[in-house]
């Protein structure tokens, strides 16, 4: 059974990250495996990452791109092929060394990410500007050997998508690497309702082997960030690695300029982070596995069945009804029988579901149905209506859409509250140990800045913004670090 709420309560204020994973265990989302860094995500956590994943799905497919299916094993003399890609990820490789009883001629590396696969794959393929551009996109698991792993945010073994594309030009590769960063946003601002910070990565922070890393940055409910996903624009370098050649238009041949990019389930624990409370877990109802809850609330066995003969209808009109463009209402009935109606309540809270429905005797005889909606608990989570049989359908559509749009007005200004201006030395340490967050600041470019700011505060240089992200704040002049002029906007934070 859940652990009490009292106690998430403790949990939350005073250990946040021991507060995570109490919810990621007791909403039954994930459990441990027999292997180190591995998680059995369960059915509930699963159809969670489902939403999100189908939601995605369909946008990278209205932009043109489909999905294929690359080799899980790459052989260590394609990771080889390209010296900076092999450096970056070298530590996390998870090697096979035998097949069976025998040892391999070549080691096979259990992929960390597919650009070297995929080099070898198109080197074939891409010929001509004919065959230009490729867009294609893969749902697949990987395997980075973590040291330090928490549930969904950081395992040994994590689902994503990865994005690969060649393109005749450089400039169609930039567009295409702005262009599903964009998508992304899309995904993080109106399925999880999580606002972000887009821009580029410090040349330090950026992917191995790209020119340019784009990424979404967005802030923890205590206030430490987590890299939302990552776009990338590899220039030639992966082309020129893999010796990929096309004939172009002029009848002269030339590398290709390829993207990537890449969104996780580490998406989960971000909006767990961002929406729970103190209770658990708050879902944004695009991506809730479950909308509504039903429980029905009887004594004898004759007010059992006048209240189930009520919910038949209700449960069918619900399932009928449109929300969310070409989505229905997700309908759960609870006709567990050996746990008390206060209890479901507390377990649905939990989990999480954005609303509950309760009908007893009195209801039935009344024709109306108490609604119940999940809220975070300062936004008066537990509050109670009546509302009309007649009226139900459209009306919890309605509290969805509301709750949605809540979620997001209540994340940005969290995000806003907790993003700091800050102008010198001082300032940012001080800033940054008593509140945390995102700290706006000048950055001169050096390389040694960025190092002294990483290891005197434990804050990294999360996103340089894109112009107009932060057009509240008055753009620094000056280097925090150095105090030489700015030649960046840099936006720093502890992260996860």
């Amino acid at each position: 059974m859940p652990a009490p709420a009292s106690n998430r309560s403790r949990a939350r204020s005073a250990d946040f990250g021991q507060w995570y994973l109490d919810v990621v265990r007791d909403a039954e989302l994930a459990s441990y495996s027999p292997v180190r860094g591995c998680i059995v995500v369960r059915p509930y956590g699963f159809a969670l990452w489902e939403h999100v994943r189908d939601a995605l799905d369909r946008r990278i497919k209205e932009t043109g791109h489909e999905n294929i299916y690359l080799p899980l094993l790459v052989p260590e003399s394609l990771l080889e092929t390209e010296a900076k890609h092999v450096e970056g990820f070298s530590p996390q490789v998870a090697w096979v060394t035998h097949g069976g009883a025998d040892e391999l001629a070549e080691r096979l590396a259990i992929r960390p990410t597919s650009e070297a696969m995929v080099g070898a794959v198109y080197r074939d393929l891409i010929q001509s500007y004919r065959d230009l551009p490729v867009l294609v996109n893969q749902w697949a698991n990987v395997v980075r050997w973590e040291l330090r792993t928490r549930p969904f945010l950081r395992t040994a073994e994590f689902l994503w998508q990865e994005g690969h594309t060649f393109h005749a030009s450089a400039a169609e590769a930039r567009e295409e690497a702005e262009r599903m960063l964009g998508v992304y946003r899309e995904i993080w601002q109106d399925w999880l309702a999580i606002p972000t910070i887009t821009g580029r990565k410090s040349e330090a922070e950026k992917f191995p082997g790209a020119d340019v890393t784009l990424t979404g940055e967005a802030l923890m409910g205590d206030r430490r960030a987590l890299q939302m996903g990552t776009s990338h624009d590899l220039g030639s370098n992966f082309a020129r690695a893999f010796d990929i050649r096309f004939l172009d238009r002029d009848n002269e041949r030339r590398h290709p300029f390829g993207t990537s990019w890449g969104f996780s389930w580490r998406t989960i624990g971000a909006v767990i982070m961002v929406h729970g409370d103190e209770r658990g877990l708050v879902l944004p109802p695009r991506i809730a596995p479950i909308h509504v809850v039903v429980v029905p609330i009887w004594r004898t066995v004759e007010e059992r069945a006048a209240v189930e003969a009520a919910i038949a209808p209700v449960e069918a009109a619900l399932r009928a009804q449109a929300v969310f463009g070409d989505q229905r209402i997700r309908v759960r009935v609870d006709r567990r029988d050996d746990v008390t109606p206060g209890y479901k309540f507390n377990d649905w809270e939990l989990r999480g579901v954005p609303i509950r429905l309760e009908v007893g005797p009195r209801d039935v005889a009344a024709g109306t149905i108490v609604v119940a909606e999940r809220l975070p608990a300062t936004d008066g989570t537990g509050a109670k209506e009546s509302v009309s049989v007649d009226h139900l359908p459209a009306d919890v559509a309605a509290r969805l859409e509301r709750i949605q749009t809540r979620l997001l007005e209540r994340s940005i200004t969290f995000q806003r509250a907790n993003t700091h201006r800050v102008s010198g030395w001082d300032e940012l340490v001080d800033v940054n140990a008593a509140q945390g967050g995102f700290l706006v600041t000048g950055w001169c470019g050096s390389a040694a800045c960025e190092r002294d700011v990483q290891a005197t505060t434990g804050a990294t240089l999360r996103v340089l913004p894109f112009e107009g992200e932060l057009e509240e704040l008055e753009p620094p002049t000056a280097c925090a670090r150095c105090g030489a002029p700015a030649s960046e906007t840099a936006v720093f934070a502890r992260a996860y």
